[in-house]
């Protein structure tokens, strides 16, 4: 891997000017966008299993206790383990197009755009992401860089997500969602897997995986993976610069023995983007988490949860960085006499930085250490047989704000043992990043644009209301409605003495506004090899600046959503050990920049030649040989996504 340090301009915070930067006020904010833009067996057969079976699959994003699915008092949609088999994708982005209360964008070869509930872009900052319990939030930008985020597709055991406010739970920047991807426990990957594919023009994966057993008691595997992306296209047909490849391995080791369970799990990565031009961009990472539980029988359940996370970035010519991530957490969940359930815990996350920085970008002080401790505590109250309250709060310190409250109130009313009416009150807040606070651009006076050093947390009050329902043996239904009021979000602010067109500009909070919405989603099993799935989402979206904003660009940073989409699935379990599944997203138009509305069709034929051996063809893009999903900026020609036909080989041994 190529490694490129850049230098850096060295500045005391105390000397840094009064006037920071200016008009391109996108620019910045932009600059940074775009390279991040560049940036032992078979598993279970879930295809047969009722709807009724699929709706009491045990999730625990919602209360951080298991819970079936059909009692959760939120908008949690889960994808299975089957789902990502017949899904035909290949990244953890591409799966999570088949969560319909997700907006998924592909940007280029490497980069997607994913939120819930709006405010989508490349840089999401509403959405909190976690990998088997350790967050992959940037306190570079508060989103998530989606090409650094990966693990062995077949070892997922399922993924929840949650669209509405998360931060009782789960803290600061789970604002607008929560996605929480969990693996298979290494005893139930045991013998040897080999995943093949290869599509044209040039996509091509790999992946090798081993389990084993260590004692009576515990158990591992071990794997590595590979992965080639070809570059996109203009609208003319012309490459752009952005192929990618990437490798990974990765292993897990799990112990249980008289109620005592322990998992020691960790990855590492290296890949590059191919600028043609420039050097390659690069990235590269490993993490380690270590997680011990207890069952206290009487006294509840005792948890510790430790991991370690290094990252580093490369663009060169924009900016590089380094990030050491260290977090503990407790968590403990008991009863108290008959109606209560509780669960609290408390947690402590450090994250170390370096920058280097170019003349394009730059962030004082270069070294930086962000603090972030936090202690919670959730009841959940049976009011009777079939009403239950749930209330929460979370405190949090965090370097830039100091302490922020996040409260949360959920009723659930079983109405028969088919349906589940709920509704809750929440209050989340997003905190400032080195982005929002520390960056100057360019890296030399005179200043365009800077971090605003009073920027405070964005705030977010959220209204829900849900209905969960399986009306018979075949059919089962989620409809979830939303009111989002939004206050201190980031706007680009004129500071004194600047001129609208010259700058200079920092950031500041001075946007504000609602969004309203509505999330659907239903499954009808039409015979026992054939099941229907459908979901629609609408967003709109009610933003403001205030009254004293000097911001010009409107409520472009609040981003660019369509006001709705649709999907339908079809999966059929044929004759011969055949399985056809199509899928089919209809997406509104894109309002600023402009990205037109598309109609999107993938298709997988799959044959499962013996118990262990399974060969696919699966297409994307069916419908058009190629066309945009995001566009950067109002200036920048869209990338193009190009149909892929691929072929895949999954054999177990």
């Amino acid at each position: 891997m190529k490694s490129t340090v850049f230098p850096a301009a060295r500045r005391r915070p105390e000397d840094r000017p009064a006037a920071l930067p200016g008009r391109l006020a996108v620019a910045a904010c932009m600059a940074l966008e775009m390279s991040a833009a560049a940036a032992a067996n078979a598993p279970a057969d879930l295809s047969r299993l009722s709807i009724e079976e699929l709706a009491n699959i045990e999730i625990s994003s919602v209360s951080k206790r298991p819970e079936p699915l059909s009692a959760a008092a939120a908008a949690v949609y889960v994808i299975t383990s089957e789902d990502i088999r017949r899904s035909g994708a290949n990244s953890l982005p591409e799966i999570l197009r088949l969560a319909p209360n997700l907006q998924v964008a592909r940007v280029d070869a490497s980069t997607y755009a994913i939120t819930a509930r709006g405010f989508n872009g490349s840089s999401s900052n509403k959405l909190l992401v976690l990998i088997d319990g350790r967050s992959v939030y940037s306190t570079l930008q508060s989103g998530v860089f989606w090409d650094m985020q990966d693990t062995l597709l077949e070892d997922i055991e399922r993924i929840e997500v949650v669209s509405g406010a998360g931060g009782t739970l789960w803290g600061a920047n789970a604002v607008n969602g929560v996605i929480n991807i969990l693996t298979r426990k290494s005893g139930d990957t045991q013998g040897g897997l080999v995943s093949l594919s290869a599509g044209s023009p040039t996509d091509r994966d790999a992946g090798m995986r081993y389990g084993g057993k260590l004692g009576e008691d515990g158990s591992y595997r071990v794997y590595g993976k590979r992965l080639q992306r070809d570059h996109t296209v203009s609208a003319s047909g012309a490459p752009v610069p952005d192929a990618w490849d990437k490798g990974q391995v990765g292993f897990r080791m799990d112990w249980a023995s008289s109620g005592d369970a322990l998992t020691l799990q960790g990855d590492a990565y290296d890949g590059s983007i191919d600028q043609r031009v420039n050097d390659d961009k690069t990235l590269s990472g490993h993490n380690l988490i270590g997680r011990w539980s207890r069952d206290l029988q009487d006294r509840g359940n005792l948890q510790v949860q430790a991991y370690y996370n290094r990252a580093r970035r490369v663009h060169p010519g924009t900016f590089g960085e380094v990030v050491h991530t260290y977090d503990i957490d407790l968590q403990h969940r008991f009863r108290w006499g008959s109606n209560h359930d509780i669960v609290w815990g408390a947690g402590h996350r450090q994250t170390r930085d370096q920058f280097a920085n170019t003349a394009v970008l730059a962030f004082f002080p270069e070294r930086f250490t962000m603090k972030l401790s936090s202690v919670f505590i959730q009841d959940s109250i049976a009011l009777s047989e079939r009403l239950e309250l749930t209330l929460g709060a979370k405190l949090e310190h965090n370097s830039y704000t100091g302490l922020e409250a996040q409260p949360n109130a959920r009723l659930a009313w079983k109405l028969d043992n088919q349906a589940l009416l709920w509704s809750a009150i929440s209050r989340a807040v997003r905190t400032p990043s080195r982005l929002d606070r520390d960056l100057f651009s360019p890296s030399t006076p005179p200043f365009l644009i800077a971090g605003g050093p009073d920027f405070r947390s964005e705030k977010l009050t959220a209204y829900e209301v849900g209905y969960r329902a399986q009306p018979s043996a075949a059919t089962s239904f989620s409809v979830s409605a939303f009111y989002n009021d939004y206050d201190r979000l980031r706007s680009i602010e004129l500071l004194p003495g600047g001129t609208p067109k010259g700058g200079p500009f920092v950031f500041g909070n001075k946007m504000l506004g609602h969004t309203h919405g509505l999330e659907m989603w239903g499954s009808h099993r039409v015979y026992d090899w054939w099941r229907l799935s459908a979901g629609l989402s609408y967003l709109k979206k009610h933003l403001r600046l205030a009254a004293d904003s000097t911001d010009i660009s409107g409520t472009r940073l609040a981003g660019n959503d369509p006001e709705h989409q649709v999907s339908l699935r079809s999966n059929m379990s044929l004759p011969h050990n055949m399985d056809l599944d199509v899928a089919l997203r209809a997406i509104g138009a894109l309002p600023n920049p402009r990205v037109p509305s598309y109609v999107a069709v993938d298709a997988r034929l799959g044959w499962r030649v013996e118990k262990d051996l399974e060969l696919s063809l699966a297409v994307t893009n069916l419908l058009d040989k190629a066309h945009p999903e995001y566009r950067s900026s109002a200036t920048a020609t869209p990338n193009e996504l190009r149909r892929v036909v691929s072929v895949k080989m999954l054999w177990n041994f």
